[in-house]
């Protein structure tokens, strides 16, 4: 097996008496979507919290491309390599799309007033976004605003602004929530492409997409991975079918 692009060893964090994740470990190798999955409050945004660098673990270690990153903060990891994408949007509506994905580009660069200078000349900004939006087939829609934009072409907005920092790993935080079944053939088409690329940490509720997308899923429970393996092991593991697929 390849050297893990992203690896979570014995992630411990508690709030007070809640203990939030406990002994969490996972990673994700090279070409492969992993998905995370689990019911309402079993710690899947602590867990995302500890990965992009928002919290810090009480105990454990996070590892990027070799290089330990738990002390690292949001913007070094994302610097380091490590592209992330929100469940709620955070794009600027009235921009376009091409200037949204800039302004990612741009903080990477770390020229964080560049962007209000005229920047329709500025190839160094233009290239990479332009690259990102087009392997999101989004190319069309550049100089569109993201306010016109449909909730599905959002979410691959949002997806061509992790793109275009380069990312060595992909964290997706819910990419299916909202969309519809069109959108989400759409955005699951535009995934399973994407990995041979860049590998993703998929957390997702909408089970098709996860069963058609992940080569391996870890299902998280209160805090702990009860299981993991690929989709025929976890259909058919009896604690999560009781715990999280309903039977």
């Amino acid at each position: 097996m390849s050297e893990s692009v992203l690896s979570l060893t014995r992630l411990y964090k508690r709030f007070g008496a809640l203990q939030a994740t406990h002994d969490v470990s996972l990673d994700l190798q090279p070409g492969e979507i992993h998905a995370l999955i689990g019911p309402n409050g079993a710690g899947k945004s602590t867990l995302i919290g500890q990965i992009a660098g928002s919290l810090r673990p009480d105990e454990g270690s996070v590892h990027l491309a070799g290089k330990e990153i738990t002390a690292l903060n949001v913007s070094q990891r994302a610097r380091l390599g490590l592209g992330r994408s929100f469940q709620i949007s955070s794009l600027a509506e009235p921009l376009s799309v091409m200037r949204n994905v800039m302004i990612g580009v741009q903080a990477l660069q770390g020229h964080s007033f560049r962007f209000w200078t005229p920047v329709s000349r500025d190839e160094s900004l233009q290239a990479p976004a332009r690259e990102a939006l087009e392997r999101m087939r989004l190319g069309h829609r550049a100089w569109t605003p993201v306010s016109e934009l449909s909730h599905g072409e959002r979410r691959q907005v949002e997806v061509a602004c992790a793109l275009a920092l380069k990312p060595r790993v992909l964290l997706l935080d819910e990419p299916m929530a909202g969309l519809g079944p069109e959108g989400t053939a759409q955005l699951t088409e535009l995934l399973e492409a994407l990995k041979q690329e860049v590998p993703i940490l998929l957390i997702e509720h909408d089970m098709e997409a996860v069963f058609r997308l992940a080569d391996r899923i870890s299902v998280l429970v209160a805090g702990s991975i009860i299981a993991q393996g690929d989709s025929a092991t976890i259909r058919r593991d009896p604690h999560v079918r009781e715990a999280y697929l309903g039977d």
